[in-house]
């Protein structure tokens, strides 16, 4: 199990904080399949955590699960993912396929009756977007999305629900830094091709533009300005190192994120995320994974009109997500996450990125 100081982020998986669980043993089935990413070790953790049986897992490449089965031994292996979609037991699919094949899934998964959670970015092209928001109202069934920087930080699940209590008063501005290890030699094919992962915006930025939603409540917004570039990677031409993208959303809200593949090597943790949002009444920054200063991230710093406040989230809030989510699957109720939020955090992304590969490169000076 990796922790917030491991060195890579594609396999980041934080410890599960002790949860009752919401539902009873058997009430809420559930299988994993195709583990190209590593976020699907966390999405299983999540749901099982909230009182989710893993039933069954799927991948061409039985070694990626070998690990899971050791920890849900009651879970079985099949051969094929039209097992999983036929077995009438299971209730949902947890996924994290290549990015540009996740769409496809999660359609082949709703219109045989299950829903969906598939990792972020749910989709790679606007196009996947509208027949999958189709198939959704056809079907009525989840397609949800793990977007992991914020329902896998306590800290950034944490200051939400201090923003919506009114503690900073009304959002002004988010500002979301997200550098990250790149650690080449480890990642897959895939990851270097565009046309697969998405570009630098609909991928990573995609964490960026649901925190933007989220922390503003905001439904949608409209892209002012992006860019995206390889500034430092000749080597690997399908590859965006660098992407930037400043919005106005509409709450009134302003928002802007950085995103890079270039977190130092000196750095103790796979990236330093970090969150400011500013509001009428106070502002408050988000040190996820790591504290610079003291050590240890889950950690937020508030300052209001009464003091400067120093919260440790760090084994206090867990991750409330996983449990309101199984009972909308049960109760089809959307508690834990609207569908259309969802989906409008993958659109901003997208439109960001098409934005940014409409403009021109700018390349840096020698």
């Amino acid at each position: 199990m990796t922790t917030p100081s491991s060195k890579d982020g594609m396999n980041y998986r934080p410890a599960q904080v002790p949860t009752k669980p919401v539902v009873g043993k058997g009430d809420f089935q559930f299988a994993a399949a195709f583990f190209d990413h590593g976020h699907i070790y966390a999405q299983i953790d999540g749901l099982a955590a909230a009182g989710g049986e893993l039933v069954a897992v799927f991948d061409p490449d039985p070694s990626r699960y070998d690990a899971v089965l050791a920890s849900h031994p009651e879970a079985r292996p099949v051969d094929c993912y039209e097992r999983l979609l036929e077995d009438p037991a299971i209730q949902l699919v947890t996924a994290a396929a290549v990015p540009s094949e996740r769409a496809e899934i999660g359609i082949r998964t709703m219109r045989a009756g299950k829903d969906y959670f598939t990792d972020k970015s749910p989709f790679t092209t606007l196009e996947q977007l509208a027949r999958v928001r189709q198939v959704v109202r056809e079907t009525k069934r989840k397609y949800m999305v793990c977007y992991s920087e914020r329902l896998l930080s306590e800290s950034a699940y944490h200051a939400g629900e201090l923003i919506r209590e009114g503690a900073i008063g009304t959002p002004l501005q988010v500002l979301n830094l997200a550098p990250h290890n790149l650690n080449a030699a480890s990642r897959p094919e895939w990851f270097f091709d565009k046309a697969r992962y998405g570009g630098i915006l609909t991928d990573i930025g995609s964490h960026q533009f649901e925190q933007f939603l989220h922390y503003t409540a905001s439904r949608d917004g409209t892209v002012l300005s992006a860019r995206v570039d390889n500034l430092g990677h000749p080597e690997f031409p399908g590859l965006e190192d660098f992407g930037e993208a400043s919005l106005v959303l509409s709450s009134g809200a302003s928002a802007y994120c950085r995103l890079d593949w270039f977190n130092p090597a000196g750095s103790k943790v796979w990236g330093d995320g970090r969150t400011f949002v500013l509001g009428t009444k106070g502002y408050l920054e988000i040190r996820k994974y790591r504290d610079l200063v003291h050590g240890p991230g889950d950690r937020i710093y508030l300052v209001d009109d009464k003091d400067e406040h120093l919260i440790e989230c760090a084994g206090r809030v867990g991750f409330p997500f996983f449990g309101k989510f199984v009972l909308d699957c049960l109760n089809r109720t959307e508690n834990a996450m609207t569908q259309e939020h969802a989906f409008a955090a993958a659109e901003l992304s997208m439109k960001a990125q098409a934005v940014a590969d409409a403009a021109p490169r700018r390349k840096l000076h020698p």
